[in-house]
């Protein structure tokens, strides 16, 4: 089936980025299936994560399916691409819908895009995760390609400006090999073992970023462990019980 509205995105896309002077790093493109099902992976840390996502699979010619709040399809600018970019909404008070629509996705042979932490993480680390990526593999026969993201947060992310400037930002990106979602595993070990993973790529692409703040007030970006001054998960846990 042509895609009318998925790659014309993809190079506007590109076309944004090489207009910011973005420097972006992907390795890993390799591990995801040049065909069949899967299930894409990834930390959340910024309102862009879906499209730098979506890049790393473009090496392989693939397309990936975001499962994403059903209010961005309600957008009247937005909707109509999330549709017409075949993404899948999901309505939190009904979501086995989303899910079956994932599953069919899955077993037509897609590959789609899940973020587990469910919401960004502003302390920039790993949230929990939710087991539904590692179900709807088992379910669907497909693997799981974890994945991580480092510097989108600097572009936009919430509770701080966007940054569309051109400021040669670097955005970091590495994929892992696929892990196996065996039907007899419990889906929360096969979680624990995705979380892990996406741990190890996400430490690996903060070792490799080629930037650090410049000085105490661009420290916003950094995680309290690395130095920065993001809230930490207990703070920003703190904050949302407020």
């Amino acid at each position: 089936m042509a895609e009318l509205v998925y790659r014309p995105v993809v190079g506007l896309a590109l076309t944004m980025f090489k207009a910011w002077d973005l420097k972006i790093d992907c390795q890993g493109s390799e591990n995801i299936p040049r065909s069949g099902g899967a299930v894409l992976v990834s930390n959340h840390i910024s309102y862009l994560d879906f499209i730098f996502n979506g890049l790393s699979a473009l090496p392989q010619k693939r397309l990936v399916r975001f499962m994403a709040k059903e209010s961005v399809f309600r957008h009247k600018i937005s909707g109509p691409l999330m549709r017409g970019m075949k993404h899948i909404p999901v309505d939190r008070a009904q979501g086995e819908a989303a899910y079956q629509h994932a599953l069919r996705s899955l077993r037509s042979g897609e590959i789609v895009g899940v973020f587990p932490e469910a919401t960004i993480s502003q302390s920039f680390t790993l949230k929990s995760f939710k087991s539904g990526a590692a179900r709807m593999a088992q379910e669907a026969g497909v693997p799981l390609i974890p994945m991580a993201v480092w510097g989108t947060q600097r572009l936009w992310t919430k509770g701080q400006p966007r940054n569309f400037k051109r400021s040669h930002i670097p955005v970091t990106i590495r994929v892992g090999e696929a892990i196996e979602a065996s039907r007899d595993k419990y889906a929360g070990a096969i979680t624990r073992q995705l979380r892990e993973r996406v741990q190890e790529l996400l430490d690996a692409a903060q070792r490799a970023y080629p930037a650090r703040p410049k000085g105490p007030e661009d420290s916003w970006w950094l995680p309290a462990h690395l130095g920065g001054t993001a809230p930490t998960p207990e703070q920003v846990k703190a904050a949302e019980a407020r």
